[in-house]
Parts: structure tokens; sequence; C-alpha cells
């Protein structure tokens, strides 16, 4: 079943046009993403949730990712797709409330998938949420998430810069995470 973005111009204005979510990665046409991070205090230090994605994934298999992410679908919002999106890959039921806004992100990036173009144009909204769960306590997807880790988010930016474990991780996103902390 095909899924829906709408486009959006370069300043992540809507245009009221909708697009297929395989033709805007084809094409390289411009939409839209919820990027949620979860954080929690431990031991002093600020720890993020990393997921491993599965291997069955089309783009990135087997990397470690953020907390959870998706696409925004033709006509919702950004906040209600970041909820769901923790919903269905890690079990977490949650409030538009709960979410804190730490900034936004625009995505270039030109590559391949199962040897055909892949061009993500995307805006993002990325929000932060505390939550202080045990790796077990989450009820992952294992269509979309392989495990999730805790990790002290230092030790994350300085695995991300020297790219010491298999990634999909944005400095640029750690350091939009890492200025709504106050560190």
């Amino acid at each position: 079943m095909a899924e829906y973005l709408d486009v959006i111009d370069e300043n992540g204005n809507l245009t009221g046009e909708i697009v297929d979510r395989n033709m805007a990665h084809y094409e390289g046409i411009r939409h839209r993403a919820a990027h949620l991070w979860l954080v929690r205090n431990k031991d002093e230090k600020i720890q993020v949730l990393l997921q491993k994605r599965s291997p069955n994934k089309e783009a990135f298999p087997n990397c470690y990712d953020i907390s959870c992410a998706g696409h925004v679908p033709a006509g919702e919002d950004f906040e209600t797709t970041a909820i769901r999106e923790l919903n269905e890959e890690l079990g977490i039921c949650a409030n538009k409330k709960d979410l804190i806004f730490c900034g936004d992100r625009n995505v270039v990036w030109d590559g391949e998938f199962n040897k055909k173009p892949f061009k993500d144009r995307q805006h993002s909204k990325v929000f932060m949420m505390w939550m202080d769960l045990d790796e077990s306590e989450f009820t992952i997807d294992h269509t979309e998430v392989e495990s999730v880790r805790w990790i002290d988010l230092e030790q994350c930016i300085a695995c991300v810069k020297n790219n010491s474990f298999h990634h999909y991780i944005a400095l640029e996103e750690l350091q939009i995470l890492s200025t709504a902390l106050g560190l």
C-alpha cells in the first residue's frame, strides 16, 4: 500500500501537493519527518536510547539510529507522527505534552538502496522525551527494530564523530539535542 507524504518547499511550508513516499525518494522531493530521542539521567549522566535497525530494513539495516522516527504522512502533524512511531516501534504510549521540541534539521542525502537511486530531502522536527525504562521494558516491533540500548550522550557523540560503531546518526542532530539539554 502506498504511503503519501505532504510536499514542502525549501522553507518547510506545505505546498498543498502530496507525493508517494517511493517517488519522493526517487526524485528527491522535499517532505517531512519526526525524530524523537528518549533521554534519561543515569548516574548523573545524560543517556540516550538508540535503536538498532532491523536487518530487514531497506535503508541502513543493522545500524544504530535515533530512538524512533518516521515520515509524517499527508495530513498529519509532526507530534502525532512522533507519538505514533514511539508506540509502533517501542510499544510506549505517550501524549504530545510529553514531547520537548529541540529544533529543526534539514536532511539532504543521496545514495542507493537495492540498486535504485535514493534521494532524501526531508525537513525534520527533532523532539526529546524523558523516559527511564530498562531496555527489557520496551515492546519492540522486530520488523522495524532489532534491539535498543542506552548510551551516555557524550559517548554517543564521540562514537559518531569517530565512526566507531555502525550507525545512521547525524552529528548535527546530536548537537541539536545537546543544546536543548543545555549541555
